[in-house]
């Protein structure tokens, strides 16, 4: 497949690939600049802006360009951009793929942010391109009456399910800006960089279900610009620039954003792949994940030459804490980058297991020191359901015995006795991941393993993927399981099977914290309300 340089929009190269015909679907329109700045060369920004790891005081801006220019933001208190403040951000061109990111910093807590970029000739700052406008609510640093929502899912055009245009395209997206949330928890599975978006597939009914396709899509990633057109891929549809517009976002990464059940060391045992090095691909697009997404911890780099797995990554790291405000902090983890190989799971000795023993260390440390009433840990993989891979292997921290901890249990057991013996209050668990979505709260009296407090795990998504069925129950940490809506086959389309999303409420007042498990559509399946600073709730 083609290597791509990724610098202009071009719906002909887009299209470059695909199957001729009728069956070749147009791409959703978006809002280019004007004739006359096209013909006049100004840069535009047809791929939409979004917002990052917002604080009381600070925010990312990204934007993509569809060639080299200067990223200009400014901010305002309303929409009419009286009395903007104006941020110089850098020049962005193809050593990102022409994405950029300016860090917005004192900001006024608790407050609505008007924003747009400019983007500007770099030889010439006169010569700019239509404004892209967005907006995002900075954190309070008091309890303010409306409390924190935030909404949470993933898995996103997985299993072949990409844009349909003629379901709207990702319409879950559309109910989750509805409900305005503060921001956004993207768990993980952005992208399906191994599997390929087809033109149409037949249902079991009968229907035809249809995608928007783009060349880099038509085969699974290997190269960097194809890991960069699949994470461009979302962003051809409209529901999710226009969620992005007005939503900030908190993104880790999960297994296929590289390739199903991912390692570090693996070699990939996989026919459509030449690269078999899964280091190679993960740093691949570790790089473009870090260009496609205003993440605080990663710094993408602006080469563009080097071969490197080093210099292919950038830096940086995914797991991070983001505060927002007394009432939450967010602990994101990266159980991908770090963890041993999968592997039967039956180790009684294993520092490293999922998370590496410094990201341990650090959650422990950064657990200890949180004065947030609740401290939601963003699990890119559930805790007590078996994940298999393979017919011996295991994906996840559970391994299906019920007994003592084991493999990589181990890791979660010194975590849940830290938070236990440290006095950590206030912990809730968010993951995706396995396609469906349930409630599992963990207590000791029905564990094997018994020196740990009580705790809830709640599980949401796919956003736009094959839904699966339930996975068991491990009863190493005494789950059980008071909600759980799954399909009864594997891969279920979203014209089957509901997608899902989760919501958080935390009340400014009471600092009552609300999950709710919602449906596409905004249907709320199953709702707990947790009190703060309890114990076996």
């Amino acid at each position: 497949m083609a290597q791509g340089s990724g610098g202009g929009f071009g719906r002909r190269s887009l299209l470059q690939g695909a199957a001729a015909g009728s069956a070749a679907l147009a791409l959703p329109a978006l809002s280019c600049a004007s004739p006359a700045q096209a013909r006049s060369g100004r840069p535009s920004a047809d791929w939409g802006v979004q917002v990052g790891d917002v604080t009381t005081s600070s925010g990312l801006v990204w934007v993509r360009s569809d060639r080299p220019a200067r990223m200009v933001v400014q901010t305002a208190a309303t929409e009419s951009f009286r009395n903007a403040r104006s941020w110089r951000g850098p020049v962005i061109g193809a050593g990102t793929d022409f994405t950029g990111v300016t860090s917005l910093h004192g900001l006024p807590a608790g407050e609505q942010i008007h924003y747009r970029v400019l983007l500007a000739d770099p030889d010439d700052p006169r010569r700019t391109g239509e404004p892209v406008t967005g907006t995002f609510r900075t954190a309070p640093t008091g309890r303010r009456p409306a409390g924190v929502r935030f909404h949470w899912s993933g898995d996103l055009a997985g299993q072949g399910w990409g844009i349909n245009p003629d379901r709207g395209g990702y319409r879950i997206y559309e109910d989750m800006r509805r409900r305005n949330p503060d921001f956004f928890l993207c768990s993980g599975d952005n992208i399906y960089a191994d599997s390929p978006i087809p033109e149409r597939v037949t249902l079991p009914d009968g229907r035809i279900w249809r995608n928007v396709t783009t060349e880099e899509k038509a085969k699974v990633a290997e190269t960097l610009a194809e890991f960069r057109g699949a994470f461009r891929y979302n962003l051809l549809d409209d529901n999710l620039r226009r969620f992005n517009a007005q939503v900030p976002t908190i993104t880790q990464w999960d297994d296929h954003e590289v390739h199903n059940n991912w390692y570090p060391g693996q070699l990939l045992d996989d026919d459509r792949y030449t690269v078999k090095e899964a280091d190679v691909l993960s740093a691949r697009s570790l790089r473009a994940f870090s260009e496609y997404f205003p993440i605080r911890t990663l710094r993408p780099d602006r080469g563009g030459t080097s071969r490197s797995s080093e210099a292919e990554s950038g830096g940086g790291r995914v797991y991070r804490v983001v505060h927002h405000g007394p009432l939450l902090d967010v602990f994101v983890l990266d159980m991908r980058r770090y963890r041993n190989a999968n592997s039967p799971g039956r180790q009684t000795d294993d520092p490293q297991g999922i998370l590496g023993a410094e990201q341990l260390r650090w959650l422990k440390r950064e657990l200890s020191r949180s004065h947030a009433v609740w401290k939601v840990i963003a699990s890119d993989m559930p805790l007590g359901l078996v994940v298999p891979d393979g017919k011996t292997n295991f994906e996840a921290v559970a391994q299906g015995d019920p007994g003592a901890p084991l493999g990589r249990e181990l890791q979660l057991a010194e975590l849940l006795r830290h938070i236990k013996h440290d006095r950590v209050t206030g912990t809730v668990w968010l993951t995706t991941d396995v396609h469906y979505t349930a409630a599992q709260h963990y207590a000791p009296e029905r564990a094997a393993f018994k020196d740990f407090e009580p705790f809830w795990e709640f599980v949401s998504g796919p956003l736009n993927a094959g839904g699966f069925q339930a996975l068991k129950l491990d009863g190493t940490f005494g789950p059980e399981q008071p909600f759980i809506k799954a399909p009864d086959r594997a891969n279920t389309s979203p014209a089957e099977s509901p997608q899902y999303f989760g919501e958080v409420d935390i009340d400014g007042g009471s600092g009552e914290l609300t999950v709710r498990l919602c449906q596409e559509g905004g249907e709320v399946l199953f709702s707990k309300v947790l009190q703060p600073g309890q114990v076996g709730q």
